[in-house]
Parts: structure tokens; C-alpha cells; sequence
């Protein structure tokens, strides 16, 4: 197994952050062919996606969380900026981690697909990805 963390400033804004290209290059320093890649987000309040980025999907996605989701106060976890709990809610809809096969040493994603941090906490914009991929 060949894995790496990944030092991520995600900034201010929530966002989703197009973390692809990241993951190939680890996948050919691991020299796998055939396998897995894990990616993880230690984090309470991030997640991980498989989403189309450059299209508006990533923005939809926002959207969506915010609607599903909303910034207010009610939120029983209530420290930090307003509408902070809900930070915490969101792994359970936006995982903290993702697997996809790697078929021919490359990530067996689908055409438009990419593989995307997706942070909602404004309050802390340090972020640690790990990127394991397994030889199977």
C-alpha cells in the first residue's frame, strides 16, 4: 500500500476543490497498475465527492448543501461562525472519504467525473486528504 497526506488550504468560502489531478500523481508515484484509491478527509466538517467539476455541478452542490443545510441558528452545535453545526451534519450526506478503482494504472473514473474536497467550515481552512492506494 503507498499512501499520502495532502496539506489543502480550502480558504474562507466553503467550496469544492478539484482534488484529480492530486490523485493521479500519487497513483504514479505508487507505480499500482491494478487496485484501489482511497481518499480520505480526517475531518468533522468535510467530505468527499465524485462530482463534475467546471460545469456549475460544483456550485449545484453548494446550492444543494445550503438548501438541505442551511447557515441559521438552528444548530444545536453552535460554536464558531453562525450555521457551524451544520458543518457537522454534512459528512453524513458528503462522506469523508471515497474509492474508486484504478484499472491500468489509471483512476477508473467515468468521463466528466472528478474527485473533489467539499468544505463547508469557513472557520478552519487547514485541511489534511489522505491518498491510499492498494494494490489488488
Amino acid at each position: 500500500m503507498h499512501t499520502e497526506t495532502l496539506d489543502i488550504t480550502s480558504g474562507s468560502d466553503e467550496v469544492v476543490l478539484d482534488l484529480t489531478s492530486e490523485c493521479e500523481r500519487v497513483l504514479r508515484d505508487s507505480g499500482v497498475g491494478e487496485g484501489l484509491l482511497n481518499v480520505f478527509v480526517p475531518h468533522a466538517t468535510a467530505g468527499i465527492a465524485i462530482i463534475e467539476t467546471g460545469a456549475g455541478s460544483d456550485d449545484d452542490l453548494l446550492t444543494a448543501l445550503g438548501d438541505l443545510l442551511p447557515a441559521d441558528d438552528r444548530w444545536k452545535h453552535a460554536h464558531g461562525s453562525r450555521g457551524h453545526g451544520r458543518t457537522h451534519v454534512m459528512p453524513a450526506i458528503v462522506p469523508p472519504h471515497a474509492t474508486v478503482p484504478v484499472v491500468g494504472g489509471r483512476i477508473a473514473l467515468g468521463t466528466w467525473q472528478s474527485i473533489c474536497l467539499v468544505d463547508l467550515n469557513v472557520d478552519n481552512p487547514e485541511r489534511q486528504v489522505r491518498i491510499s492506494v492498494v494494490e489488488g
